[in-house]
């Protein structure tokens, strides 16, 4: 991700952030993640340098550092390291050097890196050649940063902490408004006669605790430890030339590389959100060996509601502190990375000795929570290259319950598709490893067999019997999940569940059955797993730890034998370039997608095949005065890739309409339609044609049409749907002799199902639905007005949550968004602004929080609370533009939309 307009946001606006890239400060023995910029002012540049706790940056995680100017004494040098040169890949070291200050930087390798290294140098040579003339200070726009250099953040106030005592007592004895469902009646919503107290002064409901301004439940946490220094050889002048160089040594590589055996501890452990209070020794020192790699896995770190809704954990350092002082006495270790997403936590350790020959290092998460962003459920990820072997590291909590066997299959290929590493282009998939090791709490479970028949087994250690009732063993069997991966025997008892502290299996109300929910697979060639097994004596949480020790083979470079093939290489390409042009030929240059849906991805496959005499470089590249290659509907996967001659490669085109382009093909004001340039570097240019049929959907219309709208939008000709879109019905349409709608026909289905079968339903909006439900509530909800809507509740939930997130303009229109932001802690005057809001806007609030007062009724079993909700529905009904989403996208904005909508959960409100 490009930090460039992140660091834009932290900016006057007369200055101009021009380059940024990522980088790892190296200062002796430490090192840690910065975001480094060049940013142009009228009289001058500056080099800005910036720490940040997370990855990818949001303006406000970043903190300013180093401010230094860019004049006679600013020097920027790429730092070579002949012992390391051989190794392509790795992160390139830079010095810079100004006003008395010394930083040793590592930049990614890449071509992003070059361009900031370029941009420099330029601004460099701008100022030797032509200083700023009669400008007696050009530096002194640099002033207003460096004071910020010491400055403190400023408290906001944190909607998670506990409620002052005054609204805890409301809370405690208010009486929740009544719901009235009756649609007919136009949205008429009778209280019952309650007593209230008075929650409408300037306080704040909930009370100051933190002052950063972290990013949303969606933004991982990641700390850097160690990070490779190994220099590029290619690094001084990085050009077209590197990939291809990568593409030939690696078909070369078995001339310069060997197998070294190296011992892999992979552990994963659900901690049931306890504290750090025993020795992880047992775990992860009890072999008399100690392993060269660690990678532990953690789940449920975390279970308090700072750490689900803003993925803020206090838990992090003391369980960060047990695994350090866990790890084996016997050799030294350097942390390569931590990555954490909610309660799933990722730490991988190498030998201090190995430390160098790691590269690459990148971490990334996904979260298959509610609407497939909360990170209750999902996976964190770290890859790397050890040697010449790439690895990649997957820690996830798939979905829980027996029966959800079918929604833990689509975690983990939600896991799987969305999970990109994005050092190189194109980016890597999981999949793109040598090596994948994965570990978590996959929560399958033992079907068709009773309790006590599983544990008599289990005393009688039959577990190749039990495991013929195991879910994961059949959905591998069946190729339904986790393809091509392996799994060690099982010759332990189930790691779950357990009565807390003690060895006893679950004694509580619920009575779990015992089962495997933790489990470490692989995937990748020469790997042995040499022992798999639980770590009983470990008692704190309801599950056991497990690990697997593996012995991996990984290819080691033979430093002599690279350099010979390299220079090989290096002269075969010299001679094929200067004979021959790079040509393709494409299978097809027109593509048609028929029928496309909402939310339901068509993908169709062009083959390009290298055709001439030397290796080629494709990308494609934005057509004149566009700043993207293609439209927002369409993606292509590769958008950059090498051919070898006589080589072919399939390049895949996805359309899919999601939230962001619904609105506007339903208004008429953008089709499926796109013409792609397919360049050749040092070739010619190819067009692709991609034409598509998109079915309108109620997901994407605004609520205004919709009101207006009697019948299903699939009914509603095209013509009438962009008129009413536009605001201005046909006046010869038959339906507008009728009175619009209250609010729209689908929110009341919705949530009148809800209201109807769910209002008991546990972890209700928490937790996600089954795609193939989802797409069947939306056919439902466009093709006609059914007597009950299909699917579980929990795909029902998901399917409001994501009909209001589609909304072009939100509940609370945009031209409000800043006001209620501004008045979130004064309930009076949140009323106010809600009776300035257009009126069917109004309506589908008011109908909105009724219900979820009405839900806070039932809070003993659907175990739902006021801040929880809130939460959850503030970031949908108050949004700012798409524009300014990602200013607006930060922890102390996050609570103030989720406030504003606190005030009419906890306060009788009838519009």
């Amino acid at each position: 991700m490009d930090p460039s307009g992140t660091v834009q946001e932290t900016l006057a606006v007369e200055e101009k952030c021009v380059s940024a890239v990522d980088a790892v400060l190296v200062q002796e023995l430490v090192q840690g993640s910065r975001v480094v910029a060049l940013v142009e002012a009228k009289t001058g540049f500056g080099f800005f340098m910036y720490s940040t706790k997370r990855m990818p940056v949001q303006g406000s995680d970043l903190t300013l550092e180093k401010v230094i100017p860019v004049k006679e004494d600013f020097t920027v040098e790429v730092i070579n390291d002949p012992a390391k040169a051989h190794l392509i890949g790795s992160d390139v070291p830079v010095k810079v050097c100004g006003s008395g200050q010394v930083l040793t930087l590592e930049l990614p390798f890449g071509s992003k890196s070059g361009n900031f290294l370029t941009a420099l140098r330029r601004a460099i040579s701008l100022y030797t050649s032509k200083p700023p003339a009669g400008v007696l200070q050009p530096f002194a726009w640099l002033q207003k940063y460096t004071q910020k250099l010491a400055t403190t953040d400023l408290t906001e106030f944190d909607p998670l902490s506990s409620p002052s005592q005054q609204t805890s007592q409301v809370a405690e004895n208010m009486g929740m408004e009544g719901f009235e469902d009756n649609f007919a009646d136009k949205l008429s919503v009778q209280s019952s006669s309650t007593s209230w107290e008075d929650t409408s002064s300037q306080q704040d409901p909930w009370t100051e605790v933190d002052s950063e301004a972290d990013g949303g439940s969606s933004e991982p946490v990641v700390r850097g430890g160690s990070v490779s220094t190994m220099g590029p050889m290619l690094a001084n002048r990085p050009s077209v030339r590197e990939p291809i160089v990568r593409m030939y040594m690696l078909k070369e590589e078995a001339k310069y590389t060997h197998l070294k055996t190296f011992r892999i501890f992979a552990g994963t452990w659900n901690v049931n959100g306890q504290p750090a209070t025993e020795s992880l020794k047992a775990w992860l020192a009890s072999d008399s060996t100690p392993p060269d790699l660690y990678a532990v896995g953690f789940q449920e770190l975390d279970l308090s509601k700072e750490a689900f809704l803003f993925n803020d954990s206090a838990r992090e350092e003391e369980w960060v502190k047990a695994v350090t002082h866990g790890l084996h006495p016997g050799a030294s270790y350097r942390r390569v990375r931590l990555i954490r997403l909610v309660g799933m936590m990722l730490l991988v350790f190498v030998r201090s000795e190995h430390n160098k020959f790691l590269s690459q290092i990148e971490a990334q998460t996904v979260g298959t929570g509610i609407m497939g962003k909360m990170g209750n459920k999902g996976g964190v990820a770290v890859r790397f290259d050890f040697h010449n072997t790439s690895f990649c590291i997957v820690n996830s909590h798939l979905a829980a319950h027996t029966e959800l066997y079918e929604r833990r299959n689509q975690d983990y290929s939600d896991i799987c598709a969305r999970m990109q590493f994005n050092l190189t282009q194109p980016p890597l998939t999981i999949h793109k490893h040598n090596v994948v090791l994965w570990v978590g709490d996959l929560n399958y479970r033992l079907s068709d067999i009773e309790n006590n028949e599983v544990k008599m087994l289990i005393d009688k250690k039959m577990f190749s019997d039990l495991l013929t009732h195991d879910q994961l063993t059949r959905q591998m069997a069946e190729g339904n999940v986790f393809h091509d991966f392996s799994e060690a025997n099982v010759n332990f008892i189930p790691t779950y569940k357990y009565d807390p502290g003690t060895d006893d299996w679950d004694t509580s109300e619920k009575c779990r059955v015992p089962a495997w929910c933790d489990r470490v697979l692989w995937k990748g060639d020469s790997v042995s797993a040499v022992e798999y097994r639980s770590h009983r004596s470990l008692k704190l949480s309801d599950h056991k730890p497990v690990s697997c020790l593996f012995d991996i083979g990984v290819k080691v470079i033979d430093e002599d034998n690279y350099k010979r093939v390299f220079e090989e290489v290096i002269r075969k390409l010299d001679r094929l370039e200067n004979e021959f042009l790079p040509s393709v030929s494409l299978s097809c240059v027109e593509l048609k997608f028929e029928h496309i849906k909402f939310l339901e991805p068509q993908k169709r496959t062009i083959i390009i095949t290298n055709t001439g005499q030397v290796p080629c470089q494709f990308e494609f590249i934005c057509k004149l005065d566009e700043k993207e290659y293609c439209k927002p509907w369409l993606s292509v996967e590769p958008y950059l890739g090498f051919i070898m001659p006589g080589d072919s490669y399939p390049i895949e085109f996805e359309v899919y309409v999601d939230k962001n382009t619904a609105g506007r093909l339903n208004s008429g004001e953008d089709r499926l339609e796109d013409i792609l340039v397919l360049h050749l570097d040092g070739g010619k240019d190819y067009f692709v044609t991609v034409q598509g049929d998109y079915i309108p959907s109620c997901f994407g219309s605004s609520v205004e049409a919709l009101c207006n709208m009697r019948g299903p939008i699939r009914e509603v000709p095209v013509a009438r749907l962009v008129d009413l879109e536009a605001g201005s019905p046909s006046k010869t349409s038959p339906e507008d002799s009728f009175d619009p709608l209250p609010i729209p026909k689908e929110i009341w289905l919705l949530v009148d199902h809800l209201y109807k079968h769910a209002l008991r339903q546990e972890d209700l909006f928490q937790q996600p639905g089954l795609h193939s439900e989802i797409e069947e509530i939306r056919d439902c909800l466009d093709t006609g007005i059914p007597d009950t809507i299909p699917g579980r509740p929990h795909s029902v939930a998901e399917c409001l949550l994501m009909f209001l997130e589609s909304l072009p303009e939100p509940v609370i229109p945009h031209q409000y968004y800043q006001s209620c932001l501004d008045s979130c802690s004064n309930f009076e005057l949140c009323k106010q602004l809600m009776s300035q809001v257009p009126e069917h806007h109004k309506n589908v609030f008011k109908y909105l929080t009724a219900f979820l007062r009405e839900l806070l009724s039932y809070t003993d079993d659907n175990k739902l609370d006021p801040k929880t909700l809130a939460m959850i529905f503030g970031v949908l009904l108050l949004r700012p533009k798409r524009d300014e989403n990602r200013r607006h996208n930060n922890q102390q904005t996050t609570r103030r939309r989720a406030t504003f909508v606190y005030q009419f959960l906890v306060n009788p409100y009838d519009g």
